[in-house]
């Protein structure tokens, strides 16, 4: 008999409770997340120039050798990151064998803000801030595309708390 882990599911991370806890989502972070990424995505923002020329491409181009090393030093095993939504918590695991490094249950909070720090919004990323009325509880930082990671995050919630209500 086929586990959870190994079933296919007609709808992606809807499972049983009594499967446990169940992936949903996973986001690795962005260079955004970090002080240089977000100094490049300041300089590669910069719209002085000509027509389809602008200081902001130019600073890209230069950037590629800086980019890259960056780029592979994320993926370190002993520094790889990842974003994990699952049925019950998000959780920010670090390594190449994913370790829960950090986590917040979905009744930790009730809201989730985005705030764009300079230099993410050329990547496009932002960092997700879950709030529990005016204290924040959780951040993500650089999470790329964050809109969508956010609303993934509360429809789950929603279903969670939805689903613990009806027991």
């Amino acid at each position: 008999m086929p586990t959870m882990l190994t079933m296919k599911q007609p709808i992606a991370g809807v499972a049983p409770a009594e499967s446990g806890e169940v992936t949903i989502m996973t986001v690795f972070p962005t260079l955004a997340a970090t002080g240089a990424g977000r100094m490049m995505g300041r300089l590669c923002s910069v719209k002085t120039g000509f027509g389809f020329f602008s200081l902001g491409k130019v600073f890209a181009l230069l950037l590629i050798p800086v980019a890259i090393p960056l780029f592979i030093v994320s993926l370190l095993p002993f520094l790889i990151t990842r974003y994990k939504l699952t049925n019950r918590r998000v959780i920010v695991q670090t390594g190449l064998q994913p370790t829960d490094a950090r986590w917040v249950d979905f009744d930790r909070f009730d809201a989730i803000d985005i705030e764009v720090l300079p230099g993410q919004a050329w990547f496009p990323a932002g960092d997700l801030i879950f709030r529990r009325g005016a204290v924040e509880t959780f951040r993500l930082p650089g999470v790329s595309r964050p809109e969508t990671f956010r609303h993934t995050c509360l429809n789950a919630r929603r279903a969670y708390l939805g689903a613990r209500e009806s027991q």
